[in-house]
Order: structure tokens, then C-alpha cells, then sequence
């Protein structure tokens, strides 16, 4: 869609939503009330059933209308949220929530310990693609009245705590949900919630409405009217939507990062990283792992040595980020989790490295050169996807491998890679989040593989070893012992190399300088952006 035609179409919104023309006026510090925020949001979300998709899109969006037990500051420390106060039982095995009262779901009826209850043993439990693991430990919630809810827990379980947030663990009313089937429920994407934001309508191809919450437990909030996330495909076309001031705010390279840096250079935007603490996102390439030629750990090994992290860095992501070692994001450093002493393979004779790979493992070339042939799934999340797709295929041309590539929207790429497990290779990027139990043992271990749910083990990569060093390191209490746990897990995964670590990505969030108060979490635009507000 042209610049030209869209324009004509929001603007044909603006009039209907009753916008003004948007000015680059700077705000003076006290919040303004009303006016439209103007989000753009690539890809477009294949559903808005946030309780059983992860797919980056869909919480950009559905956190405004849904919400979680606790939210998190800066430093990674819980806050209140739908629970107002919680206690921890000495043994961990019990968690005590008090409920916020008076809260009432977009229908008016209230939000009990009941919906808790729902939300998280028939909903989270089942569905969720890491509720498997971040509720794994839950036997029981228990209800002994309206405003209580008592999780009963198998084992200590502390990581859960970190795992609450209306982005990971969203609560639903049971009232709507608790009837049909919840992997097709009707109401999928017509979500009622308790958040500030109630859902209004989607027209696929253009746009997400969302208005404000008149009866939002928070006084005084939200600031804004509304939030309208635009879906536009061209990424030429979003970052002049941003320069021409159409659109408000964007993250998750929905500006592309080769345009970031003259984008910054206006007078009316401005960027930050911040945002992103709790999401450490990995790009990666994914093996099939159960069917030749990736079922052999050479193959992949090979890949791996062939690919040139900062070459796909600079070159492809701009400079928005660090070649990564591992499952685990150095963000984690800090707490110890992290260890770089893993096989490297990003060396400057990674090309020989692979070559020789290849030839032990019986792939000779043929007369042409070519030692298979490949299909490589790109995902379907913009431009910069592509370039990485387009790099990754030469570089295997260099070791022998002829790799064609497919790309197809969001709802086919997730079916193809999570359900039918119909792929070859695929680029990929996983939030590795606020703990590896949360971000990371979904991607493999042995209970994570289960075909429909989206961004777990797809390449169904398992041992025993690496499944019984996550089941430690779940109730491991003592930080040392922890870390010591997750250090020789990194190793023995980067070793077998079901996926290729290629970079930790840094995220960027381009805004006009109207928007005010953002981002005030850790989770940047999976927030709910309540306390958002635009300078008139």
C-alpha cells in the first residue's frame, strides 16, 4: 500500500475518532488528557489470544487490554498489579495473592480469585507456550474467598514470580472463557479484560482500535482516548508514517534499523532502548532436528562455524547488537547464569571449519559443488528477516548447501515450524525474558515439545542430561549452585547446536517527542501504557 492511499485511510479514521493534526510540541510535565496514540505494530498479530500465542505482536497489543497478577519496575522487582500484596511461604511452596477489589472486566462483572483460578490451572497450564513450564509446579489454586488466591505448589517454584506480568501470564474472565473450547474460543479476538484499554474493533490490513477504559481500577487513568496499532507492511512506508508524524511510536524494528539513525536526526523523534530489559531476545536459526541432513550434530555444527555474527550485525541489523555464545543472553552476567566458556564458533576460519565438518559427516559435494539442498523458512517479520535469509543462503552456498528460500505470512510460518514441524531451517528471534526457566527451557526441553503451540521446542532437540539439568536448576535456591547448573547446560547445548546463536538483539523504540512517560517498565510496549500521555 503507497504512503499516499494509506494516509487517505487514517485519515479518514482521524476524522471518524475526532484527531487534530499532530504538531512536534514538546510537553511541559503535566499530563494532558485525551488524544489518540498512534502505534505501528509489524506484523500484523496473528490473534489476539495472548494466553496462547507469544508471537512479539500480540502483546504489543493485548496488554493494554488484559492484565496480570504484578507488573515489574526497572530493577526486576515485582509490583502490584491485579494482586495488591502477596506472601511466599518460608518452604516456597505456598504463594498467598490479595487480590486489588473492585476491579470489573470490560462487561462489568468483576474480577474474582475464581478467574485466577481458571486463568491459571485451565488456561496458562494447557495452552500457554511457557505456562507449561512457568506453571509447571502449581497443583492447585485455591479460592477461599473473592479476593484470595493460594497457589499450591508441588515444589519451590521461583522463578513463577517473575512471570506474572499481563505480557506472560494474562488473566482471563472465566465467565467468557470458561465456556467452549479455549483454543478456538470465539472470543479469541474479541478479548475482555480488566486493563485500561477495551478492544473495539480490527480491520485486518489497517488497523486495532482500542479505547479507554472508563471504569479502569486506576483513578484518574488512562490518559489517553484510545490506541490505534497500524498494520503496514511496507517498512518504507512505516518509517515515513513516523517522519511525516501519521504515527506516534514504534519498537521491535517496526521502524527498520537502517532508518533509525536519520529518523533520530528530527526534531520531533526520539529513540530509546529502554524497554527491552526483560525480554533479551537471541536471533537464532532453527534445526529439524528428527530428520536428515540436521538430525546429525556436524551438519549443524557446520552451519554454525559458517555463519559471521558481526558481519549479520553490521550489515543486516545495522549494529543493533552482540554476537550471542549461547542459549543464555549476557544479560545475565550479572546474576551468574551466564558463561561465555562454550565452544565458539564464530572464528575467522569458520568457512574451513564447516567444510571439514561436512566431509566427516559423509555430505560430500557433487559434480556441482553442492552437498544437499535445503529449504530455509524466513520469518515473516520485515525487510531486515529477508536480508538475514538472503545472507544465510550464500553463506551455505560457500560450504555446499543449496538453500532455497520460502516466505510466508505469520499463521502459515507459525503452523509450518510449531504444528506440522514441515521446515528444514528457519531464522528465528526468542525472548529469553527475566529467568531461563521462563525464556529459555522452552526451547529444550523434552515437555516443551508439543505441536500447536508457538515458539517452543520446534527443533525437538532432547536429552536426558539437558533435561534433568533445567529440572535442577527449576528449585535450586542457592544462587552458586544455580549458576553452576546453567553453566554446564550452556555448554552441552551449544555443543549438540540444535539452533545457531547468531546475536543478541537490540531493540530500539522510535517516538515522536508528544508521547510522554514512556517506557515506564521493563517490558517498554508490552505494557499497558496507562500513564502514556500526549502533549497537545
Amino acid at each position: 500500500m503507497t504512503l499516499q492511499r494509506l494516509t487517505r485511510n487514517f485519515l479518514a479514521l482521524a476524522g471518524a475518532l475526532g484527531l487534530t493534526a499532530i504538531a512536534p510540541v514538546l510537553a511541559q510535565g503535566t499530563p494532558q488528557k485525551g488524544g489518540t496514540l498512534v502505534m505501528v505494530v509489524q506484523p500484523e498479530p496473528p490473534t489476539l489470544a495472548a494466553y496462547q500465542s507469544t508471537a512479539g505482536p500480540v502483546g504489543q497489543v493485548a496488554t493494554k487490554v488484559y492484565e496480570g497478577l504484578l507488573e515489574y519496575s526497572f530493577d526486576l522487582k515485582p509490583m502490584p498489579s491485579l494482586a495488591q500484596s502477596w506472601t511466599v511461604a518460608p518452604d516456597g511452596k505456598t504463594v498467598t495473592f490479595k487480590l486489588t477489589p473492585n476491579v470489573k472486566f470490560h462487561d462489568g462483572k468483576p474480577f474474582t480469585s475464581a478467574d485466577v483460578q481458571f486463568t491459571v490451572m485451565d488456561v496458562l497450564k494447557k495452552v500457554h507456550p511457557r505456562g507449561v513450564n512457568t506453571f509447571r509446579a502449581v497443583t492447585a489454586v485455591e479460592t477461599p474467598d473473592p479476593l484470595t488466591a493460594i497457589f499450591k505448589l508441588s515444589e519451590p517454584a521461583p522463578y513463577m514470580m517473575m512471570a506474572l506480568s499481563s505480557y506472560e501470564s494474562p488473566m482471563l474472565p472465566k465467565h467468557v472463557f470458561g465456556t467452549g473450547d479455549i483454543a478456538t474460543h470465539p472470543n479469541a479476538n474479541r478479548p475482555v479484560g480488566t486493563g485500561p484499554f477495551k478492544f473495539v474493533e480490527w480491520q485486518k490490513g489497517q488497523f486495532m482500535r482500542l479505547d479507554r477504559n472508563p471504569d479502569y481500577r486506576k483513578a484518574g487513568l488512562p490518559h489517553l482516548d484510545r490506541v490505534v496499532a497500524r498494520f503496514i507492511a511496507d517498512a518504507g512506508t512505516r518509517s515515513a508514517a513516523m517522519e511525516t508524524q501519521e504515527a506516534h511510536i514504534g519498537g521491535f524494528n517496526a521502524v527498520p534499523p537502517v532508518d533509525v539513525k536519520r529518523l533520530s536526526g528530527l526534531p520531533h523523534i526520539a529513540t530509546t532502548y529502554k524497554g527491552y530489559e526483560m525480554q533479551a531476545p537471541i536471533v537464532q536459526l532453527d534445526f529439524n532436528t528428527t530428520k536428515p541432513p540436521f538430525n546429525d550434530a556436524r551438519v549443524r555444527q557446520a552451519v554454525a562455524y559458517a555463519i559471521d555474527r558481526q558481519f549479520v550485525i553490521d550489515n543486516v541489523w545495522f549494529g543493533f547488537g552482540k554476537p550471542a555464545t549461547g542459549p543464555i543472553s549476557s544479560n545475565f552476567k550479572a546474576n551468574g547464569l551466564y558463561t561465555d566458556q562454550v565452544r565458539n564458533y564464530n572464528v575467522k576460519n569458520g568457512v574451513e571449519m564447516a567444510n571439514k565438518l561436512l566431509d566427516e559427516a559423509g555430505k560430500k559435494r557433487g559434480a556441482d559443488g553442492v552437498r544437499f539442498e535445503i529449504v530455509h523458512d524466513v520469518t515473516p517479520y520485515g525487510e531486515e528477516w529477508r536480508r538475514f535469509g538472503e545472507y544465510v543462503q550464500q553463506q551455505l552456498a560457500k560450504i555446499g548447501i543449496k538453500a532455497t528460500l520460502r516466505y510466508e505470512d505469520v499463521p502459515a510460518w507459525l503452523r509450518r515450524v510449531y504444528t506440522n514441524y514441515d521446515f528444514d531451517l528457519t531464522n528465528n528471534w526468542i525472548q529469553t525474558l527475566a529467568d531461563p526457566s521462563i525464556g529459555m527451557h522452552r526451547l529444550y526441553h523434552s515437555n516443551t515439545i508439543k505441536a500447536g503451540t508457538v515458539f517452543v521446542n520446534n527443533s525437538r532437540w532432547t536429552t536426558k542430561e539437558t533435561d534433568e539439568l533445567m529440572n535442577k536448576a527449576n528449585v535450586e535456591t542457592d544462587p552458586k549452585k544455580r549458576a553452576a547448573l546453567y553453566h554446564d547446560l550452556q555448554k552441552r547445548i551449544v555443543d549438540a547446536s540444535p539452533l545457531v546463536f547468531v546475536h543478541e538483539l537490540n531493540f530500539v523504540t522510535v517516538y515522536n517527542k508528544r508521547v510522554n512517560n514512556f517506557p515506564v517498565s521493563p517490558l517498554g510496549l508490552y505494557s499497558a501504557m496507562d500513564t502514556v500521555w500526549l502533549a497537545k
